[in-house]
């Protein structure tokens, strides 16, 4: 099984239809059953577009594709989400799930059902929330980018999703990290700057195994989909601190 997320968190990178059919013909040629998480794929900016990699030749029957009412309609406390693909692999995954989780709460699917039966009658419409959020997203993306950029950070843009990654490396000279105790130094950074800039960031080697931690370490991760007026104080706040 090879599992495959995109748009991608934390880097934000979207597959192009090219990168998509290379590894749909690895599967195929290696009979690999391919685990899709997609759970971004309404928020992707500029000239981006997200494919879903079961509609390529051959990938149907050997896809299952995940999704997500808390990232669709941000709403991140719903935990709801769902899965399809071909009868024989979705048969199996619900014998799991009842067993895993055993009920769900149902009055949160009818609401994300109506949410999905609006919405898809206005796909056309630049007021449905399947446009309207990215372009919302995209703003508040480059003004992140700009003032983090601005404050000696070097920002990766993302293709899609609400997460940047930065590499802070550059601001080594200027920040003591020798009391925070943490192994890695993503770590050390992000709880230096949420005890003296009160900007609170995730460090990204948290997402990789043991073995590939040092991989992380110049990188800190921000989500932008917040209000923009706290946008601003953080803004504020790196602008002060760089002066």
């Amino acid at each position: 099984m090879i599992i495959l997320n995109t748009p991608h968190n934390p880097i934000g990178k979207v597959f192009h239809r090219e990168e998509l059919e290379r590894i749909a013909a690895l599967c195929r040629k290696w009979n690999v059953l391919c685990l899709s998480d997609e759970v971004y794929e309404w928020m992707v900016y500029d000239d981006a577009k997200h494919i879903r990699i079961c509609t390529l030749p051959g990938m149907w029957e050997r896809t299952i594709t995940i999704g997500s009412a808390g990232k669709t309609f941000s709403v991140t406390g719903w935990k709801i989400g769902w899965a399809y693909g071909p009868s024989n692999l979705i048969t199996n995954l619900q014998m799991v799930h009842q067993n895993s989780v055993y009920t769900c709460p149902t009055p949160i699917q009818e609401a994300v059902a109506i949410g999905f039966e609006l919405e898809l009658t206005r796909l056309e419409s630049p007021d449905c929330y399947f446009n309207s959020l990215p372009q919302e997203l995209k703003v508040k993306r480059d003004f992140m980018a700009k003032f983090l950029q601005d404050a000696g950070l070097k920002p990766t843009i993302p293709e899609g999703g609400y997460f940047m990654l930065a590499d802070w490396s550059n601001l080594g000279n200027k920040i003591d990290l020798s009391s925070e105790a943490d192994q890695y130094l993503d770590y050390k950074f992000t709880k230096w700057m949420t005890k003296n800039m009160g900007l609170q960031g995730i460090p990204p080697s948290a997402f990789y195994g043991e073995d590939h931690k040092k991989f992380g370490e110049n990188f800190v991760r921000y989500c932008f989909i917040k209000k923009q007026e706290n946008l601003e104080k953080a803004a504020e706040l790196l602008k002060k601190w760089k002066a």
